[in-house]
């Protein structure tokens, strides 16, 4: 699945940046239509049914992009996608065409939790140390966990920067019985 996943949202990115698409619109309008499939099992059966004539498919594609205000290039997009049997997966081709777009504009997806709500300044500020550290531009997700007790973590990708109360103490509770 993952090649096939892989395959169809590159390509579309592709497409976004040949015919120099708004970006943030294409997401939108593909996470849109992902969440419209996925929430009505009827739409997902008649786009997935293989004795569903192509042609009555795209017709009610056609009717929801209209009332939706979908550009041209999504809905051509999704019918490639109906025509090769792959709606199954729209879900899954969304996720991996975020993640390529963010890759192609240098942007890294950060999640950032801290002990207590942060205010504007502070998230600013914490943005751009992570950016710094990065090298990339970030788009945090921000969650709170009260358990830290104070300060931050950011995972980043792979790698995680632990600036919590609830981290140095355990750091130092390490080196104290390292030491003992």
């Amino acid at each position: 699945m993952a090649s096939v996943t892989n395959t169809y949202a590159r390509a579309f990115v592709d497409v976004v940046f040949d015919r120099r698409l708004d970006a943030g619109r294409a997401a939108r309008e593909l996470y849109s239509l992902a969440q419209l499939v996925a929430s009505s099992k009827p739409l997902r059966e008649v786009f997935e049914a293989p004795s569903i004539p192509p042609k009555q498919k795209r017709g009610l594609l056609d009717a929801i992009v209209a009332r939706e205000g979908i550009s041209r290039e999504v809905r051509n997009f999704i019918a490639v996608l109906m025509d090769h049997r792959r709606t199954a997966f729209l879900s899954a081709i969304v996720k991996e065409f975020e993640q390529e777009m963010d890759r192609r504009l240098g942007f890294a997806e950060a999640e950032v939790i801290s002990a207590r709500e942060l205010g504007e300044t502070e998230r600013r500020a914490l943005e751009a140390q992570v950016e710094k550290l990065s090298g990339k531009k970030v788009r945090p997700r921000y969650s709170r966990d009260e358990s830290l007790r104070g300060g931050a973590v950011v995972k980043l990708g792979s790698t995680i920067y632990d600036g919590s109360v609830k981290g140095r103490l355990e750091r130092l509770r390490e080196q104290l019985v390292g030491n003992g």
